[in-house]
């Protein structure tokens, strides 16, 4: 075990027991079944001459000088609040963020390190890496773009080129620190950029000439104009003098003025707060000597209540001590007699103790043969339930189950023998008559208006000796025998029909 110390522009790349991936820190105790490696943040200048070539097929030589080295600043999860940084990260971030790295640029970089032991072979790896990104993409955003555009649009060609090559640096946990493009050269076999010189070169002769000939009549021209604005500018100047001394001097005034009005005002606050105090100081006098009275009246009757106090308190730890001598007086000859009553009283709870114990062992025990006894009939009842439950779900349901059961029992049979016997034996009657209007010796259109009345006394008779055969009841004669005799004759014969028998009424 031995505690590592990194330098300033170092970090600690951890591995091993205990740890999950990497652990990138500045300090930290190495423990045995750990490995710990140093690693280097210093940025380093890649420099480049670049060959590419232009939309229009132009070759030429593009000098660029890249200034790399690992992100500090992009800690991922080795940072403090990395997780809720993770949680309220924008979505393009949360994706560059893997399992393995979690997002932290320093782990980036010190696994692309660990590919080789050897921190030379390493670095010239980086090397290779950083300058294959840089010349790609180069190449890549300059066939996209042509001469022209390359030329006028300096800033947004080295932005772009800033843009393409961090995105591919970003998986390595780089950062681009400076990038500095230099001046377009020709490639071999190719006076392009020449020609430009040479024409620009001209171009700028001539139009130094013609500037040199406008600067001249500028001058001359700009010479007297400055002749006439300098006389009036100091025309103007002592104009604005005069004036504002004289917005001065009366300012001045009016400060004077306000400065005495002001010594007035506070002189009168003055004389004013002085008569408040004195005044406030007479009131907190009169406040004092008032409560000092409120007290002495206070302390005079706290004085008046303590006397009282005293003497109701003697008076009544005398009644006290005479009721303590009767109070011990009754508790000796109570404490006789419960003496007494105890020792009976523990006898016969020591006999129906005995007597307890013994009732309670067989009640026990009974108890734990109807316990084992309702056991064993929950258990026989759990398994007959559980079989029926799997036969119900065999018929389809409790319905299909009680169908079973019953023709298994026999139970419909048992039904239909009973329905059998419930009916055996019974004699019933059954009696019908008409009393419609076939009676009457003619169709319905045809009845007279008192046949409705002769119809219902025509039923009533038969209704009766009905009743009277089926429950037994006989209605009075005074009620119904008489009035069937005297109407019998009116009454129409009609058949009934009785256990296959005839009969008439």
């Amino acid at each position: 075990m031995s505690y590592r110390i990194a330098a300033p522009d170092e970090y600690l790349a951890i591995t091993g027991m205990g740890i999950k991936n990497v652990h990138i820190t500045k300090t930290a105790w190495v423990w045995p079944f750990q490995r710990c490696s140093r690693f280097s943040v210093q940025p380093h200048d890649y420099a480049m001459n670049l060959q590419a070539m232009t939309k229009e097929k132009l070759q030429f030589l593009l000098p660029v000088v890249f200034t790399i080295g690992p992100d500090v600043n992009a800690r991922g999860a080795n940072a403090k609040g990395a997780k809720q940084a993770a949680h309220a990260g924008s979505s393009s971030q949360a994706d560059h963020v893997n399992d393995e790295d979690r997002g932290d640029a320093l782990m980036k970089f010190a696994m692309l390190l660990a590919e080789n032991d050897n921190s030379k072979i390493s670095k010239h790896g980086l090397e290779q890496i950083v300058k294959g990104i840089i010349e790609g993409e180069t190449r890549v955003l300059v066939s996209s773009m042509t001469m022209e555009e390359i030329f006028t649009e300096r800033e947004e060609f080295k932005r772009r080129i800033f843009r393409n090559i961090q995105g591919e640096l970003d998986q390595f946990g780089l950062k681009i620190y400076n990038a500095n493009v230099k001046e377009l050269k020709d490639a071999e076999g190719s006076v392009y950029f020449q020609s430009l010189s040479q024409k620009a070169h001209e171009g700028a002769t001539n139009q130094a000439r013609i500037d040199v000939a406008d600067a001249r009549l500028k001058g001359t021209v700009g010479e007297a104009e400055r002749h006439g604005k300098q006389e009036q500018e100091i025309a103007k100047i002592n104009a604005d003098t005069a004036v504002k001394k004289t917005e001065r001097d009366a300012e001045r005034a009016r400060a004077e003025a306000a400065l005495k009005t002001q010594e007035t005002a506070l002189n009168r606050d003055v004389e004013l707060a002085r008569i408040e105090a004195a005044r406030s100081t007479q009131a907190q006098d009169e406040d004092l000597k008032k409560a000092v009275e409120v007290k002495r009246a206070a302390a005079e009757l706290e004085r008046l209540r303590a006397t009282d106090l005293v003497k109701a308190q003697i008076k009544r730890e005398s009644q006290q001590q005479a009721a303590d001598a009767k109070a011990y007086e009754i508790t000796a000859d109570a404490t006789a007699n419960y003496e007494k009553t105890t020792k009976s009283t523990d006898a016969a709870a020591y006999k129906t103790k005995v007597d307890a114990e013994a009732y309670s062992q067989a009640a026990i025990k009974n108890a734990e043969a109807r316990l084992q006894e309702k056991l064993k009939e929950a258990e026989g009842m759990a398994a007959m339930a559980e079989a029926y439950g799997r036969l119900g779900q065999a018929f389809g349901g409790p319905a299909g189950l009680l169908q079973y059961m019953m023709i298994e029992r026999g139970t419909y049979v048992e039904l239909a023998k009973a329905n059998a016997e419930a009916i055996r034996g019974l004699n019933p009657k059954i009696s019908v008559w008409n009393t419609g209007a076939a009676g009457a010796g003619g169709e319905g259109g045809s009845q007279d208006s008192a046949a409705t009345m002769r119809n219902v006394y025509q039923m009533l008779p038969p209704l009766m000796t009905t009743i009277n055969e089926q429950t037994g009841i006989t209605l009075p004669e005074w009620q119904f025998g008489r009035l069937a005799g005297e109407l019998g004759h009116g009454v129409d014969k009609n058949v009934a029909q009785v256990n296959g028998k005839k009969r008439e009424n």
